[in-house]
């Protein structure tokens, strides 16, 4: 994958998660504040603890800390993969998400 590529379809995740993000703020009641900064996405939860996403741009991945740890991310075949094959990125943001907030959130 071409340096361009990686961006890309980086941004189209970044992208993604602020989408669902404002999606399930209007349609429950969840409350999800999610803050951009470059390349850098801070998901707050109503009782503040936090799921931080950013891109490693010199290793063409994107990295997710939550409170059960970190994890990473490449793009194969247009899905974000776990790099240990733990999944795909938004199954593992629902699961870490739903867990840290107490609600049912699906990322998909």
């Amino acid at each position: 994958m071409t340096d361009l590529d990686y961006l890309d379809q980086a941004e189209t995740l970044l992208k993604a998660v602020e989408a669902h993000c404002d999606r399930m703020n209007d349609e429950s009641d969840a409350d999800i504040d999610n803050q951009r900064v470059g390349a850098m996405v801070t998901l707050t939860f109503a009782n503040k603890s936090q799921i931080v996403i950013n891109l490693q741009k010199p290793l063409q991945e994107v990295w997710m800390a939550a409170k059960a740890g970190g994890y990473h991310y490449r793009c194969i075949q247009g899905r974000w993969m776990d790099t240990k094959g733990q999944g795909e990125f938004f199954t593992e943001l629902s699961r870490q998400a739903s867990a840290q907030s107490g609600l049912a959130l699906q990322f998909d």
